[in-house]
């Protein structure tokens, strides 16, 4: 982990107290995060089948936050990937907003065999203890073991998208490679230079795998993720002719904006991306 992406996710913090209180996946805020901002947004689940479920993965029982209209099957579906500090109560927001609109949204604990990732305070700590020991290959088959479970759920995975955050917006770009039944995916700042698990490729190397059209939207003053990384990818995946992705770089705006629980929250740039992020689900057939 790059210092510069470090200080990009939360610049100036002190991570020295403690103050994490969390019941169940989706609900209060991970301890690197706190204290929350004035401006969190909140979205109720009035209308709601919203909580935590289950995923069998084998053996083990991944657990997760699922959102989705209440009674109504055959819809459409949203993988929602983390940041680093896990499906807290911003990553469930997330998923009630799309669920609000008519979608199965789902963001499973992907960290969740290696540690809490919402109890850390120290962000390099989590890091190398709890992100860094999750690995694409771990990663992509809980992603597959989601899809099997939204299809039998009310989940119509023939209309699949996947969106993410951070840590999740890499996630978003390295499942676009793994999984070519996914219909779209939108990543949110990133990195596609480099890995977090040793060993893995960055999503650059794995252009040529990537098809289905993803959209990126990143901040032009991420400390962590230049903007010249972009470039390559974007030209990696024309030359293998995926000629249907996009890029959205914002101007002086940096890591996070649409994180609304953060300082980085930038609502214009938020507002702006997710706009284009429903947009872009509706036009390449995930709606």
């Amino acid at each position: 982990m790059l210092k510069e992406e470090i200080d990009s996710l939360a610049p100036g913090r002190d991570f020295s107290r403690r103050g994490f209180v969390q019941t169940a996946v989706g609900s209060g805020f991970a301890a690197a995060v706190l204290p929350v901002t004035a401006q969190t947004i909140t979205t109720d689940a009035a209308g709601l089948e919203a909580g935590s479920v289950s995923i069998p993965v084998g053996d083990f029982k991944m657990p997760a936050y699922r959102a989705q209209p209440a009674g109504k099957r055959n819809l459409p579906v949203i993988l929602v990937a983390s940041e680093i500090f896990g499906v807290h109560e911003h990553i469930a927001d997330i998923c009630r907003r799309f669920a609000k609109l008519g979608y199965l949204a789902i963001a499973p604990e992907l960290f969740v065999r290696h540690g809490n990732a919402g109890a850390y305070t120290e962000i390099p700590k989590l890091i190398s203890e709890v992100v860094s020991k999750a690995s694409d290959a771990q990663v992509n088959a809980d992603l597959d073991a989601t899809v099997a479970w939204a299809a039998a759920n009310g989940g119509d995975t023939a209309r699949l998208g996947i969106t993410g955050f951070c840590w999740g917006g890499r996630t978003t770009w390295a499942y676009a490679a793994h999984n070519p039944k996914l219909t779209a995916g939108v990543a949110w700042y990133g990195p596609v230079a480099r890995s977090y698990h040793p060993g893995d490729k960055a999503v650059v190397e794995r252009a040529a795998s990537i098809q289905a059209p993803v959209l990126g939207l990143y901040g032009a003053v991420d400390s962590g993720i230049p903007v010249e990384t972009l470039t390559q990818l974007e030209a990696a995946l024309k030359a293998a002719g995926n000629l249907k992705s996009e890029f959205v770089v914002y101007p002086d705006t940096p890591h996070a904006f649409n994180a609304d629980y953060r300082p980085s929250y930038r609502k214009a740039a938020a507002d702006d991306g997710w706009a284009k992020c429903l947009a872009w689900f509706k036009k390449n057939g995930v709606a």
